[in-house]
């Protein structure tokens, strides 16, 4: 993991960079710890050739069989446009199928493969994995103090 830009030592070619105002944010600290979690994620997930949208799109379709695109992209907070990249990319994949909504036809249904179910087994053990060690110096009340500070933050969006 990268150390904070405060507490690096001086490199003779370049001159030491403060950010302590920065630093007195909450959003640029979870900016900076958000760029951690992403550097090791991506890392975590190049294996199993999938990066973190299409990760995230692959489990919310296998947690939620029939998803229609358009669910899909209110749950990623992405524009449809965005999705159908990722949805392509799947589907080429094998991973998942679009099946015609019955009672739309302008409407997918989108379902995992099996292959795209035994990849997302694969890929959420890693995952998995992968949060317990990046958290591994906090105990279980601190986690579960900044999931529920979050939700509290999540929230505020909501609101406005």
């Amino acid at each position: 993991m990268k150390q904070e830009h405060s507490r690096k030592q001086p490199s003779p070619d370049k001159p030491t960079i403060s950010d302590t105002t920065l630093r007195s944010f909450v959003g640029y600290r979870m900016k900076r710890a958000f760029n951690v979690v992403q550097d090791d994620l991506t890392a975590t997930l190049r294996p199993f050739d999938l990066r973190m949208l299409t990760y995230t799109a692959l489990v919310l379709i296998v947690d939620n069989p029939g998803l229609r695109q358009s669910q899909l992209a209110d749950a990623m907070d992405i524009e449809r446009p965005n999705l159908v990249v990722i949805i392509d990319e799947l589907e080429r994949r094998e991973l998942i199928v679009r099946d015609r909504v019955p009672t739309d036809r302008r409407a997918y249904a989108l379902r995992a493969t099996l292959v795209g179910r035994q990849l997302y087994d694969k890929a959420v053990a890693a995952v998995t994995a992968h949060e317990v060690e990046l958290l591994a110096g906090l105990d279980n009340a601190t986690v579960a103090t900044v999931l529920d500070a979050l939700r509290v933050i999540e929230k505020a969006r909501q609101r406005s």
